[in-house]
């Protein structure tokens, strides 16, 4: 009796999580009073409150807490389309969320903005004909505008955060150049950098037409955090959640940026979606980082 009792008590302990209540990501949000951040294109999200964030994904255990730190709660699972979770990990939420301001906590210091190609790249070419003359465009000319202007916008807007652009002018830039300016930005401790390369597209059909934001593939594995060599197996860990981390913030900006964008243009010019891309910037810029490609310069 002794012993089924505890081979009982073992199967509870073990497959406790598939007998706990659940909740839905909602619920949990409402529960926490946090913000709940989700993408679904990668199973992952984020809940943000007082300063302090939790990350995780659907079918894995570990979760992030302000980008430093690991816990171990049940899986989220998905469940016909709805994403549900457990007492247990609202309960680690609101652990976290009800700490002091975290001195640990990432918070962007500084916006990258990487105005496309530049000097002898010119990048696509189009033209168009207006009051009887043609006028001639290049791509490196559109994207150092638009970077220019977007860069002042920001400044506006967030005058203590450090708006940089990797070039001012008409100067030929490589792209391990562009990437090595992104990843050498000096910030203040647990300060991050986003990263926003600005495109023209272009077509050989005249009638494509629309923007697009592209962010790097979720399942591209890339080394995102500088090792000390003292314990490789958990520095493994964290780079693969921080990886994660940024993938999803990627994802995340990708998604505001093409919500700001169809609330301003409108019916000027149709929206073409969120996409994912291995870019050569994104892939190896060590940050959430994204590309736009806004709008057709052959049409």
């Amino acid at each position: 009796m002794k012993r089924l009792s505890l081979c009982i008590a073992v199967i509870v302990f073990c497959f406790s999580p598939f007998f706990a209540q659940t909740f839905d990501l909602a619920e949990a949000a409402r529960q926490t009073g946090a913000k709940l951040y989700w993408d679904s294109l990668s199973g992952s999200g984020i809940l943000e409150k007082n300063g302090h964030q939790i990350s995780f994904r659907v079918g894995e255990q570990l979760v992030m807490m302000n980008y430093t730190k690991l816990a171990i709660v049940d899986p989220p699972e998905n469940k016909s389309g709805t994403v549900y979770v457990t007492q247990k990990f609202i309960d680690t939420a609101n652990n976290l969320f009800v700490q002091n301001s975290p001195e640990s906590f990432y918070k962007v210091g500084a916006i990258l903005i990487d105005p496309g190609h530049g000097g002898r790249d010119p990048g696509a070419m189009g033209s168009y004909k207006k009051g009887g003359k043609e006028i001639h465009l290049q791509e490196k000319d559109l994207t150092l505008s638009i970077s220019k202007m977007l860069a002042q916008k920001l400044q506006e807007a967030y005058p203590e955060k450090e708006v940089i652009l990797t070039r001012s002018d008409d100067t030929w830039l490589t792209l391990e150049q562009r990437v090595e300016i992104a990843n050498s930005i000096r910030l203040e401790p647990h300060e991050a950098v986003l990263y926003l390369s600005i495109h023209i597209n272009a077509s050989l059909d005249k009638n494509a037409s629309g923007y697009e934001v592209w962010y790097l593939s979720p399942g591209f594995r890339r080394q995102v955090l500088q090792s000390t060599g003292e314990d490789i197996e958990l520095e493994n860990i964290l780079n693969s959640m921080l990886e994660e981390e940024y993938s999803t913030e990627s994802v995340l900006i990708a998604k505001f940026i093409m919500e700001g964008l169809d609330a301003q243009i409108g019916k000027q010019s149709k929206s073409r979606g969120i996409k994912a891309e291995e870019w050569f910037v994104v892939r190896n810029a060590h940050m959430p980082s994204v590309l736009v490609e806004a709008g057709f310069i052959t049409n």
